[in-house]
């Protein structure tokens, strides 16, 4: 028996939209028709006490809401991670929550994804009058995937066969989609559109006999196509970022008084006899040895860890990041970013907050609130002063330290940030540097 040749990377995506679109019901269908199912799985669900389908039919979102208390409201509360591969490709889907309340949980899952599934309803979408209005949360999520610049989006259209596959209905759908996503700035020509009905399995794994009018391909094929970036990752030395996480010390009256900098390369790559500078205390130094899990080696690149040493002693501690010598780069104690506000209690612009980034702690205060996101108009509202929960806005911050940071778009690593409340150590915000 030959092993499978897996001919594309490992592919990230998320499911989003409004709750009750049937995210969870979609990649349990997903899972299903791509044989990714155990049989003791299947047999769990089929006996499961929060069923939602009727005789042997399947409730395939059990597959992915597995909390008591997701299974008892049929909604998505966390975040479900689920693996499975095809012949073509290995997947991590996050199937994150649709739900305004759990709008912080669908922005971890969003973050370290390259795809997004956005599911439509098109059903609950349709007004009285005929006429088509996508949902709030909808808009909500698109922003969200936007800031969080996930390359690709998949409007999956569900539930169309309760709409008898009507093709028109499908039109208005990708229509008002498309309006949406050129206001918001997201590329279109990466946006795909599927007509679905993830209960019955249509253009899920594979084509359905109800829509001839489709000459797309099913859903599972187009996440095997997508390209994920991995083409794009910067290697070269004068990109370096080396957050660092731990000085490591030895005992300092043996001969070889042992002092190491750990940490994860965030970008680029170190070699040993590259000359390196600290930020942000700009002090410089050479790299003799670097060493990895795998023993001592000349080069590490991108998502490497490493323990580096280097020629001199120098002051370099937790929170400090290397970068190559002739970078022109600089910190800053300023900066403008985009947030996504999750606590209940809204920001306070005289509050000091914490501002964690890679690995460094900095107090912080929001110094402006340049504007809000209104989710139905998509328009910036200049004349609010605070940000409530689930709110996004644009806003500046003054540090008490100055950190390296660069544009989320070049670098999702030392392009964002969390918010932490110095009282509660409760996260209260993620951010997206400009």
């Amino acid at each position: 028996m030959t092993e499978k040749i897996h001919t594309r990377g490992l592919l990230r995506f998320i499911t989003a939209g409004s709750v009750d679109d049937g995210k969870s019901t979609l990649i349990g269908r997903l899972l299903y028709d791509s044989k990714s199912v155990l049989t003791d799985q299947l047999q769990a669900i089929q006996k499961a006490r929060h069923k939602r389908t009727s005789g042997e039919q399947i409730d395939f979102s059990l597959l992915t809401d597995g909390l008591e208390a997701e299974r008892e409201q049929g909604i998505t509360i966390d975040v479900a991670y689920r693996y499975f591969s095809t012949a073509n490709r290995k997947f991590i889907i996050a199937d994150t929550p649709g739900h305004e309340q759990y709008t912080r949980n669908m922005v971890t899952g969003a973050s370290t994804a390259d795809a997004a599934i956005v599911l439509v309803d098109i059903v609950r979408a349709i007004k009285e009058n005929g006429e088509f209005e996508l949902l709030a949360q909808t808009k909500r999520h698109t922003a969200l995937i936007k800031l969080l610049g996930i390359r690709h989006v998949l409007v999956a259209v569900n539930k169309m066969d309760l709409v008898g596959f009507d093709e028109a209905r499908f039109n208005q759908v990708k229509t008002a989609y498309l309006a949406l996503a050129r206001q918001l700035g997201l590329d279109t020509s990466q946006i795909h559109f599927i007509p679905v009905s993830a209960l019955g399995g249509d253009n899920i794994v594979f084509k359905s006999e109800q829509t001839p009018w489709y000459d797309g391909k099913p859903l599972l094929s187009i996440l095997e196509s997508l390209d994920n970036g991995e083409d794009d990752k910067l290697n070269a030395p004068e990109a370096l970022r080396l957050p660092v996480q731990l000085v490591i010390r030895q005992d300092g009256s043996l001969a070889d008084d042992f002092r190491g900098y750990m940490g994860k390369v965030a970008q680029g790559s170190v070699y040993v006899g590259q000359q390196i500078r600290v930020l942000p205390a700009n002090q410089t130094a050479t790299v003799t040895e670097i060493i990895t899990p795998d023993g001592s080696v000349q080069q590490v690149l991108k998502e490497g860890m490493v323990t580096i040493r280097l020629d001199v002693d120098i002051d370099i501690s937790r929170g400090d990041m290397l970068v190559d010598a002739q970078a022109k780069v600089e910190s800053s104690k300023t900066l403008f970013a985009d947030i996504c506000w999750f606590d209940e209690f809204p920001l306070n612009l005289k509050r000091k907050y914490l501002l964690k980034h890679t690995s460094a702690t900095v107090p912080v205060r929001v110094s402006q609130i340049h504007h809000v996101l209104d989710v139905q108009t998509l328009l910036g509202a200049a004349d609010k002063d605070q940000l409530a929960l689930n709110d996004i806005g644009k806003v500046g911050l003054s540090l008490q330290k100055p950190l390296l940071v660069d544009a989320y778009a070049q670098n999702q690593i030392t392009g964002s940030f969390i918010l932490i409340d110095e009282s509660s150590n409760n996260t209260v915000a993620a951010g997206i540097i400009n």
